[in-house]
């Protein structure tokens, strides 16, 4: 029998059938009066489930059909609330009551349980009305198919093509070789940091270019950096983070205090040291103008690394130091049909004749971007080789490439890969979502929690987690999460998310009000629903800031993850299944107390 999962397309629908079932049973024969209803219930939910699981192939879906199956999704959701709550009310056993005080409680106990029976009665009747109405709200049960499905993997060592060394990293070299160039050319004892700035749109690889120049010269510098700044900075946790890797202190060693106090910190340590700090992903020159003062001016034979999809920052980064601004290309042809081949075939197999026409039209779409590229190619390794497969997908990509060869091409391209997931690995990349920006993100942590949540089921002859495993090494075949440590026999412990991907799984996390993001470093859309199933807390209250939760109701709320953010207290989350908090500076003691 198939294990009762929670799904990003169906909602709670398959644990509802099972809890429905179990009201027919022996433990609750009392309730024969509502047995034809529930099993009405049951007949509907189980139609209303095949339904939801094909609309959810659709790219595309019909505006109607689209509004019919949220309905049913929060739905399902109220309904598994309240059958809980029932069972919660009556799930005491009988004991026989010893002394006329237990006497009396076991009196009292028995009428709390025949008001809870008329009110079951009652909202069975309720919820029957309620999928009457939502039935009758889609007048046509159609849907159509989508081309490919998934299939349980081990790791593909293609994807982890990304940790391997500088001279296996395709079109990686000249570049690399320039920026070197910029770096150690005209160098003198009494010249102040070398500064370049790598500038690029999204998906180019500029972290990837930063970080082998990273790699060439960190090891002839004390004083080492690395640091993602992402789009919403948390400016404290930054600045602490670069004073504990350019010092060797742990990060709690080093002091909070205020970010001046932190910036004159790090300004005061490597005042007399050469230092290698590459400050990747700037958003904007307000970020940069605070950051920079961190770094001496004095400090010769030191090095700093930038990278930004912004110009005008670029122009900021390259000012601060009389440094230089690279501007990263797209990959030409060659290297983009070598990546393309590395992906999709290994090295004793290049690409069939019958695929090389389809395949270079297909790369003409990504344009050279490395992430596209990576995308599709995930995509492509999951489908048919056949010419008229491969056709399909170049056709499905659509010419937004064309018109846009930058975020809005390689959002059609995942939004592509995305609808080709099967529905469990749907629900397993949008909970991805819930990590804030630049997380490492270990294995072991996700796949416990993808199981706490309910994502997650036995299947023949392998565990749960082994299940979760495969769940995880199909996500990362696909470039859809990408590899970070590994350990000495090259297993990957842990994994990243690219910044578009986030951005992409986020914003279908929110329509399908599959997880709430809270906090101040998350943006309010106008998309947010007001009913809570998942709660994503980000970023600390600032000073002074409004109170990010008065008004919220967390009454429905399953699971709760996140740092250090104002919280209310437990007591309010009813029907709390999950809670995994972290960084919560102070305020461990009053959330628990409920």
């Amino acid at each position: 029998m198939e294990a009762a999962v929670v799904n990003v397309a169906t909602g709670v629908l398959k644990p509802i059938l099972g809890k429905l079932a179990a009201l027919l049973g022996e433990e609750y024969k009392c309730f024969k009066g509502v047995h034809e209803d529930i099993r009405f219930l049951i007949d509907e939910l189980e139609a209303m489930h095949m339904l939801l699981l094909k609309i959810s192939e659709e790219e595309e879906p019909d505006a109607e059909d689209k509004v019919w199956a949220a309905a049913v999704r929060e739905l399902s959701y109220n309904m598994e609330d309240t059958i809980d709550d029932f069972m919660q009310s009556i799930n005491d056993k009988d004991t026989k009551p010893d002394g006329f005080i237990e006497k009396i409680k076991h009196s009292l106990g028995k009428l709390g349980k025949i008001k809870a029976r008329r009110r079951i009665g009652s909202e069975i009747k309720d919820l029957k009305k309620q999928i009457l109405e939502v039935s009758e709200r889609n007048e046509r049960y159609k849907t159509h198919g989508i081309f490919s499905n998934t299939r349980n993997a081990s790791v593909d060592a293609r994807a982890l093509a990304i940790l391997e060394d500088a001279s296996k990293l395709v079109g990686i070299d000249e570049p690399k070789s320039e920026i070197i160039k910029l770096l150690t050319q005209g160098a003198s004892i009494d010249e102040q940091p070398k500064l370049v700035s790598i500038v690029g749109s999204g998906g180019m690889g500029k972290t990837t270019l930063a970080n082998q120049v990273y790699q060439e010269f960190k090891e002839k510098f004390k004083c080492k950096a690395f640091i993602s700044v992402s789009q919403n900075p948390d400016l404290m946790n930054i600045m602490r983070t670069i004073h504990s890797q350019v010092s060797g202190l742990h990060f709690d060693s080093t002091e909070a205090g205020s970010i001046q106090q932190v910036v004159m910190n790090i300004n005061g340590y490597l005042a007399d040291k050469r230092y290698f700090v590459v400050v990747d992903d700037i958003w904007n020159v307000k970020t940069w103008d605070i950051i920079k003062f961190a770094f001496p001016m004095t400090s010769s034979g030191s090095i700093i690394i930038t990278t930004t999809r912004i110009n005008e920052v670029a122009e900021s980064c390259r000012s601060s130091f009389s440094g230089n601004i690279y501007g990263i290309e797209p990959l030409n042809m060659v290297h983009s049909r070598e990546l393309f081949h590395r992906r999709l075939f290994n090295s004793r197999e290049n690409c069939p004749p019958y695929l090389e026409e389809v395949s270079d039209q297909i790369l003409k779409k990504c344009d050279g971007l490395p992430l596209a590229i990576i995308a599709i190619s995930g995509l492509l390794a999951n489908t048919e080789r056949t010419e008229y497969q491969w056709n399909q997908v170049k056709d499905l990509i659509g010419r937004a490439v064309q018109r846009n060869p930058t975020v809005e091409g390689m959002m059609n391209i995942l939004s592509l890969s995305y609808f080709d997931l099967l529905p469990h690995l749907k629900t397993c990349l949008l909970y991805v979502s819930i990590f804030p920006e630049d997380s490492n993100i270990y294995r072991t942590d996700l796949i416990k929690r993808w199981i706490g949540e309910g994502f997650i089921h036995k299947q023949v002859g392998c565990t749960v987690h082994e299940t979760g495993e495969r769940y995880f090494n199909e996500l990362l075949n696909r470039g859809l999460i990408l590899p970070g440590d590994t350990n000495e026999y090259g297993e990957v412990k842990s994994c990243r998310v690219h910044d578009i991907i986030l951005d992409f799984i986020i914003s279908k996390s929110k329509e399908e009000n599959f997880v709430t993001f809270l906090g101040a470093t998350i943006p309010i859309t106008g998309i947010e629903s007001k009913v809570i199933r998942r709660l994503s807390l980000q970023g600390v209250k600032q000073e002074n800031s409004p109170i990010l939760t008065e008004g919220l109701d967390f009454s429905h709320v399953r699971s709760v993850s996140g740092a250090s953010v104002e919280m209310p207290s437990l007591e309010k989350f009813r029907h709390l299944r999950v809670l995994h908090l972290h960084d919560f500076q102070g305020w461990g003691e009053k959330i628990l107390k409920g």
